[in-house]
């Protein structure tokens, strides 16, 4: 009989590459060691340790190194918030209670409202607290408490340093390769996206390389941070990899200001097609130079000094060219590093985050309303799986609430509970009770764990289950010495966690979070509201600052199912951001004549006269365009240069403010219609 899957190369071990046998190997040797010395140690309950070393377990050094670092700060503020709560609620439930509740709805607050390590460690100080507090219930005496969560806090960094000691031993490719190939691909990406802007037609597939490129140059700030964390050099550079990643954003919003210059240019030169391609092309090669690019320019140069639009299209393509000629050198001297010491681009800030509050707020009272409902249930039945169902309860509360789809994320938990009470039941009372050595166990997890390891990497649409799966087995397992075989306990206390997953998903199905569509209407009240800032005189946003936290303001939908949420966010963020840099040019541009200073002064009134936080007058922009039109058709006759290129400011203008007066969607009528009556 012939069967396939039963062939050594369909099986998880013959597909793994190595890599894939890498990962799985130190992991997977990770946990096991992380047992033992939580063993040798004596810790009460050991299985913590192996946990740990399973949520570490990242496939790159900094990646570990940064969530490490997140997890022990997060255990020892947890660890102090649990012995305040646990010492003063010991003879008052109800103080318990309300302590313990605030103190989980805090964390969550901090870990929506943060990012990156901070958040990270603030989820792990909220459920750190909920797993020792919850099992003192029943304690008398406080300085038991204080072993107890001394036990919990030396369990979770013996497993993040047998994780770190398998990463020295067995270490994952580099970071900083990484984090080099993604901004070399990146840097060749928007000369790809540009030629797909550039081109007159509108379709989604713009609008999702628009979201695809913002994202993407998001995610390499992530990896400058691993990239941070493991590599002395990169570390020295860190301020060049800023300046890259808001160079890589500048580039984006110049290929979209072009864009928007080409769709209302009514007489474009003949040769403007094949130009911009000659130009793309040259700008892919490496050993390009400013010299070749001028030459290629030179076919756009405006043919007569009152053609403004022109003039304006060809100063700032331009600008992009030389742009990304500065970006091209800042990559070679960041791949050439160690031969050049004497890096120094203009010092910026790190990619400003933007986090939702009134989010962050309601997902803290969530959580806050569950534990306390939760531990009053357990406070009047008694129930003796109380403490396992409260802390699953706090777990997925304070750990889902930032995910974009929280239920589908409690669902995949809820199935690898499910699983895990299945396989931990046979695994304990058919295999473990017959184990007496250590070694000998060893001989049948490490397997195992190699197996579940390579599932999740060969499988990535179940990446998901099988990581809940590695992390939540040490708990359900329960591996203590001496061990114990309680089977009442066993049943209780996996009966209280899948129950606890099903109270954590009706809270999220009771108390829902806010749909994309009113999270869009929200974000784009903060980007009106953030504009006007930058129309004042000294606005507190710098222009590369208010730019990233435009990006970031889109990315925030990047999975959004409603498309016409995402399109209006990143309309809006598209508009306001074109204007901001021309707003930013008008504040920088200086002239000796009087009359054209009192110009730019005008069209900077009219600006704060359509966009206000509740929306766009209508009446205000319709007469502002044609304002505009007009005042650009007078200033291109000037004798001055200064006056035809502020015609060509003012056009640009122009063609941001028009995209403002295509059709509204449904949320934004009612909100313009009353800011325009």
């Amino acid at each position: 009989m012939n069967l396939p899957f039963l062939e050594w190369k369909q099986t998880p071990w013959g597909k793994a590459t190595g890599g894939q046998w890498r990962y799985a190997l130190r992991n997977s040797l990770a946990m096991c060691l992380a047992l033992w010395v939580a063993f040798v140690l004596q810790l009460s309950e050991p299985y913590w340790a192996l946990t740990s070393a399973a949520v570490v377990s990242f496939p790159t050094v900094g990646g570990v190194i940064s969530k490490s670092i997140g997890r022990i700060f997060g255990s020892l503020i947890g660890a102090m918030a649990s012995l305040i709560i646990a010492g003063h609620g010991l003879n008052d439930p109800w103080l318990f209670t309300l302590s313990i509740a605030t103190w989980l709805g805090l964390c969550t607050y901090i870990s929506n409202h943060y990012q990156n390590n901070v958040s990270y460690a603030f989820a792990l100080a909220g459920y750190t607290a909920a797993i020792i507090v919850f099992s003192t219930v029943n304690v008398t005496d406080t300085q038991e408490i204080f072993d107890i969560a001394q036990a919990r806090v030396c369990e979770v960094i013996t497993g993040i340093l047998c994780a770190g000691l398998m990463m020295m031993i067995l270490p994952s490719t580099s970071d900083g390769e990484t984090l080099l190939i993604s901004l070399r691909s990146m840097h060749l990406r928007l000369l790809e996206h540009a030629a797909m802007l550039w081109q007159p037609e509108v379709s989604l597939r713009i609008r999702a390389s628009h979201e695809g490129v913002i994202g993407q140059i998001l995610t390499l700030n992530v990896l400058r941070i691993q990239a941070f964390w493991s590599h002395y050099r990169l570390r020295r550079q860190n301020n060049l990899l800023n300046y890259l990643l808001h160079q890589q954003l500048r580039m984006t919003s110049v290929i979209s200001s072009l864009r928007r210059m080409l769709l209302n240019w009514p007489d474009q030169p003949a040769n403007l097609a094949p130009v911009l391609e000659q130009l793309l092309k040259e700008l892919h090669n490496p050993g390009t130079d400013k010299y070749r690019l001028a030459r290629i320019l030179q076919l756009l140069t405006p043919p007569a000094p009152a053609d403004y639009r022109h003039r304006a299209f060809f100063l700032r393509l331009r600008h992009f060219c030389w742009l990304y000629l500065r970006c091209s050198r800042g990559l070679q001297q960041l791949e050439n590093a160690p031969r050049i010491n004497n890096i120094a681009p203009p010092r910026v800030t790190a990619l400003a985050h933007h986090t939702d509050s009134y989010e962050a707020a309601y997902n803290g009272l969530r959580t806050f309303l569950c534990i306390l409902l939760g531990c009053a249930y357990w406070i009047s039945t008694q129930w003796d799986a109380g403490s396992s169902a409260l802390t699953l309860i706090a777990i997925s509360c304070v750990l889902y609430s930032s995910t974009p789809s929280p239920i589908k994320s409690i669902t995949t938990l809820l199935k690898a509970v499910s699983l895990l009470f299945v396989f931990c039941f046979v695994m304990k009372f058919g295999l473990m009770i017959q184990i007496d050595d250590f070694w000998v166990f060893c001989a049948f997890l490490l397997p195992i764990l190699v197996t579940m390891q390579m599932m999740k990497l060969q499988h990535p649409l179940y990446a998901p289950l099988w990581g809940q799966l590695i992390v939540f087995m040490g708990s359900f397992l329960a591996i203590t010495n001496p061990p114990s075989y309680d089977y009442q306990s066993f049943m209780n206390d996996s009966i209280g966690k899948i129950v606890g997953v099903l109270l954590a998903g009706l809270a999220f199905q009771i108390l829902r979070p806010s749909s994309d569509k009113r999270k869009s209407q929200r974000i784009i009240r903060a980007l009106r509201r953030e504009f006007i800032d930058q129309l004042s005189k000294k606005p507190q946003q710098s222009e590369s600052l208010f730019e990233s936290r435009i990006y970031h303001r889109i990315n925030q939908l990047s999975q959004s199912q409603d498309q016409e949420a995402r399109t209006w966010v990143l309309r809006w963020g598209v508009v306001l951001l074109n204007c901001s840099h021309i707003v930013w040019h008008l504040r920088e541009w200086q002239t000796r004549s009087d009359p054209l200073l009192a110009v730019r002064d005008v069209c900077l009134r009219h600006l704060k006269g359509i966009i206000t936080e509740k929306g766009v007058q209508h009446r205000s922009l319709d007469a502002t365009l044609q304002e505009l039109q007009r005042m650009s058709n007078v200033l291109a006759h000037h004798p001055e240069q200064a006056a035809r290129d502020l015609a060509g400011l003012i056009w640009r203008l122009y063609c941001s403010l028009q995209q403002l007066q295509q059709a509204i969607s449904p949320p934004e009528i009612t909100e313009m219609t009353s800011a325009t009556s």
